[in-house]
């Protein structure tokens, strides 16, 4: 039997994709666990992501990462979805089993296992901020509920979106929504939802909300500290963490998912970080 038939096919879709570390990650993985395979990142046009994932199935595609803008697509179409899967409205980890798609969402968890494993920060009886009110915020709202903090607020300039993820995880605890202007107080935890960070802009976050004893974390990731990072660490905050681990992490459970073994992250995050500060 030849190679080409013995390595299990992997890949990532999205629009844009070149930037996609996953490649890089997964193979490190493989390395790492002593898995054959391959894993690419497949740009796909806006209009074409299902046919695109057909067309990886028939090839013999075991399974895909998905990422913007493609994740509440690849909702629609997972045959079978998990239940954080559901709750996430989102899927970004497709497997091919028995001849159909199932999906699965390891971005809250990949957010929580990098601030309570790799960054110590604890969750439970905490005062939360979560900042914007999108696909990404959604999609971790069930994991971070579920380590029981005091309360989260939602805070989004469109405040109607936050009031929606408040309905639909009020259930689930203590969820309020906002405006950024009636943001009272500080709080223990800060994180940084809105993609403002990739477009070198901060969310209008009002001063009083960071203390010393503020931790605060970006979920996007650069070789230099993000905006958002760098105003909270001039207004004097705790801890200030972007959102690689994250990456890590959320690429780890899929890993696992897909695989059955758990890679070990934290060489992984290091060697990535390495490359990222090298370009």
């Amino acid at each position: 039997m030849s190679s080409a038939q013995t390595i299990d096919r992997y890949a990532v879709m999205g629009n844009p994709i070149a930037h996609s570390k996953s490649p890089v990650i997964h193979q490190l993985f493989a390395e790492q666990t002593q898995q054959q395979l391959s894993y690419e990142a497949i740009l796909v046009d806006a209009d074409h992501f299902n046919q695109a994932v057909t067309d990886f199935a028939a090839s013999g595609g075991r399974g895909l990462n998905i990422t913007v803008p493609f994740k509440q697509d690849a909702w629609q179409l997972a045959t079978l979805r998990s239940e954080r899967a559901e709750r996430a409205g989102a899927v970004n980890t497709l497997s091919w089993i028995n001849a159909q798609w199932q999906g699965d969402n390891t971005d809250g968890v990949g957010l929580l296992r990098d601030l309570t494993q790799n960054n110590n920060i604890d969750i439970k009886d905490k005062r939360l901020l979560v900042l914007g009110a999108g696909g990404a915020v959604r999609g971790v709202l069930a994991p971070l509920l579920a380590e029981q903090p005091e309360s989260i607020i939602i805070a989004n300039r469109t405040v109607t979106k936050a009031e929606t993820l408040t309905e639909l995880f009020s259930d689930s605890g203590n969820v309020q929504a906002s405006s950024y202007e009636d943001l009272s107080g500080s709080f223990d935890l800060v994180i940084n939802g809105t993609a403002a960070s990739l477009q070198g802009g901060l969310p209008p976050v009002p001063e009083h909300c960071i203390a010393l004893a503020t931790d605060c974390y970006d979920m996007m990731y650069a070789a230099e500290p993000t905006p958002f990072m760098s105003w909270a660490t001039q207004l004097g905050a705790n801890k200030c963490m972007d959102g690689l681990g994250m990456l890590v992490e959320q690429a780890a459970e899929s890993f696992f998912i897909w695989r059955q073994v758990r890679p070990d992250t934290q060489p992984v995050i290091n060697a990535v970080r390495d490359i990222i500060l090298s370009v």
